[in-house]
């Protein structure tokens, strides 16, 4: 999970620059473990998660205009029993000062054999599962510890930084649970905000619940429509693709392949598959004030969005002033095609089903006409 941090005491926000989510990503993936306990997955299991099976889904999310390459460091033994970093479950009652010592102590343990200035961003592997630790992931920074115009912390020999950022893993975090850390920190901060925020209700996260452990904090905004929201489907498959607002948002989205419908306009579009790298045309937007706006995007069982609940056309109401999803609030949120399917499910529109969406207030007419293949015909009109 990216961690927020809320406290009052970080330095004052400075814009930073993005690590970038185009080309190659070299990540550093530090293997930790903690005294007294051996971990369950080898060096070699751990190389295949973070630089074979995250590669492969990268390329298909992107687009093939990403990729992960690297390099293992450890196992590293850290000087405290995991008992002394465990943090809660819960984002705003994480300890950050223990996330901080947790970053210090294993940076620390590679700074005689790594030069990190060779790598865009650092993965702390954890050997221990998150009933031992307390989350599965989690952002160190961009997230839990701030977001500056540096990751607050160098090591203590050779005065290394962190380069772009740094996140943490226990061993059995999915593919899903690592792409949603490092979109954070590929994204990176600009005008003092997260590029790339988590899409999930952080106030409904603190809360305990039958989904997962938790209140149903995933699914009231994107759903299981983007890994940023929820890391997955089901958990033996992979993560989902990205909707198009966290495309456009990481640059994988060329501006000619964004339809623009102003107002009192009327367009009838063919929207590709989002993710088909071929498809002439990915997204449509409509503009509505000057941070407000509607993204329409077609999801089908192609690539990455063969892991998706269902498919067909989405539509999400956008707004830019939105950093973060607090108290009901969201940078972006689905429109729900059919709320009588539980966890936003039936969100697509389809031909077959609900296949047309109103908004009268702001002008707005949206209507499927016809599936094409992949393609998907839709009509937009704004009078």
């Amino acid at each position: 999970m990216g961690i927020l941090s809320f406290g009052a005491t970080s330095p004052p926000i400075a814009e930073t620059k993005a690590t970038g989510a185009i080309g190659e990503q070299r990540v550093l993936v530090i293997a930790a473990k903690f005294p007294g306990i051996e971990p369950s997955f080898s060096i070699d299991q751990m190389r295949v998660k973070y630089f074979e099976r995250l590669n492969t889904y990268l390329r298909l999310v992107s687009g093939g205009q990403a990729t992960v390459t690297g390099k293992m460091s450890g196992w590293h033994t850290l000087p405290r029993p995991v008992g002394k970093y465990r943090i809660s479950q819960h984002n705003l009652e994480v300890d950050r000062t223990k996330v901080a010592q947790l970053i210090q102590d294993a940076v620390d343990l590679a700074d005689r054999d790594e030069d990190f200035s060779q790598y865009s961003m650092i993965f702390l592997s954890l050997g221990v599962d998150r009933a031992e630790y307390g989350m599965m992931g989690l952002c160190g920074y961009p997230g839990m510890l701030g977001w500056r115009n540096d990751v607050p912390i160098t090591t203590k020999g050779k005065k290394q930084k962190i380069p772009g950022g740094v996140a943490i893993y226990c061993e059995r975090a999915h593919v899903g649970v690592v792409f949603h850390d490092m979109a954070h920190i590929m994204g990176g901060v600009r005008d003092g905000k997260r590029v790339v925020p988590c899409l999930y209700d952080h106030d409904l996260q603190a809360r305990p619940g039958p989904f997962r452990g938790f209140a149903q904090f995933y699914l009231i905004h994107l759903g299981y429509f983007d890994p940023m929201s929820c890391h997955m489907f089901e958990p033996d498959q992979g993560p989902p693709g990205v909707c198009a607002w966290t495309a456009l948002r990481l640059g994988w989205i060329a501006p000619n392949r964004v339809v623009e419908v102003a107002k009192d306009e009327t367009k009838t579009v063919l929207l590709g598959a989002l993710h088909d790298p071929d498809s002439r045309t990915a997204v449509a937007r409509l503009p509505l004030t000057a941070t407000t706006y509607y993204l329409v995007e077609n999801r089908q069982p192609f690539g990455p969005d063969r892991n998706l609940p269902s498919h067909g056309v989405l539509i999400s109401y956008c707004d830019d002033a939105v950093a973060e999803c607090r108290k009901g609030e969201a940078p972006t949120k689905l429109i729900n095609a059919d709320p009588s399917v539980p966890e936003l499910k039936g969100a697509p529109f389809t031909v077959s089903g609900r296949n047309a969406y109103k908004d009268a207030k702001r002008h707005v007419a949206i209507e499927f006409l016809a599936q094409k293949g992949r393609d998907a015909e839709i009509r937009i009109a704004r009078d």
